[in-house]
């Protein structure tokens, strides 16, 4: 895929940068740096809804504050913590990934992309914002929202229909970042696909991206 040319990449920054500084939300695991929590939010988000994930990463957060003490723990306590948020691997996932976290690396979790994909349960996007969110590293994300919003600024339904695998997607998230924002652009990202790039309903009319969104023009709020 081509790349968008450097104009473009700059508006959108700005765009997407200044509507999140507006209408940013306000969750639990944005006020910490601490990688560790930023894990533990990453792991709960996954296929689960942010309204359900708030009182319960405060409450495991509470049993397990540090990496170490989870990898103390017994894997059926985690799980029982854990409950009701369901897809209970992943429980089990971050306990292995303490324990190797504290045997391997002393208890803190790498701030290198290979080894946090080395840890069980780490793909590409969970390292990424890992390094992103606690490390401040220029690196991309791509989750469902990311993929969502991208595919209709960027590509528009045909050429979106045409893609094949991640690689695409993960070039353009990854051309996009903005040097040294890479926090606050990645947050803005999954905000702007959760609350108004959404999948039913997008809110188009006052969205800032319209003036040169690809879907913009045929959108029917399924695109």
């Amino acid at each position: 895929m081509k790349l968008p040319p450097a104009p473009l990449v700059r508006r959108f920054q700005r765009r997407l940068l200044a509507w999140y500084a507006d209408h940013h939300r306000d969750l639990p695991w944005r006020r910490t740096r601490q990688p560790y929590r930023v894990l533990v939010s990453e792991i709960m988000l996954q296929q689960t809804q942010v309204d359900r994930v708030i009182p319960k990463y405060r409450q495991f957060l509470r049993r397990y504050p540090t990496i170490r003490r989870l990898a103390r723990a017994r894997p059926e306590e985690v799980r029982r913590i854990w409950y009701p948020l369901g897809y209970n691997i992943r429980p089990l996932r971050l306990w292995a990934i303490a324990r190797e976290t504290v045997a391997r690396y002393g208890g803190r979790l790498p701030d290198d992309a290979a080894a946090l994909q080395r840890l069980p349960g780490i793909g590409r996007y969970t390292a990424g914002a890992v390094l992103s969110f606690a490390y401040g590293r220029d690196a991309a994300v791509l989750d469902t929202n990311v993929r969502r919003v991208l595919g209709r600024v960027f590509l528009g339904p045909r050429r979106l229909a045409r893609v094949r695998g991640e690689k695409t997607l993960w070039d353009l998230a990854e051309a996009l970042v903005p040097r040294g924002r890479a926090y606050d652009f990645n947050q803005a990202l999954m905000d702007f696909g959760a609350t108004w790039c959404t999948p039913q309903k997008p809110r188009c009319p006052p969205c800032p991206m319209k003036s040169f969104c690809a879907t913009y023009p045929n959108a029917n709020g399924r695109a």
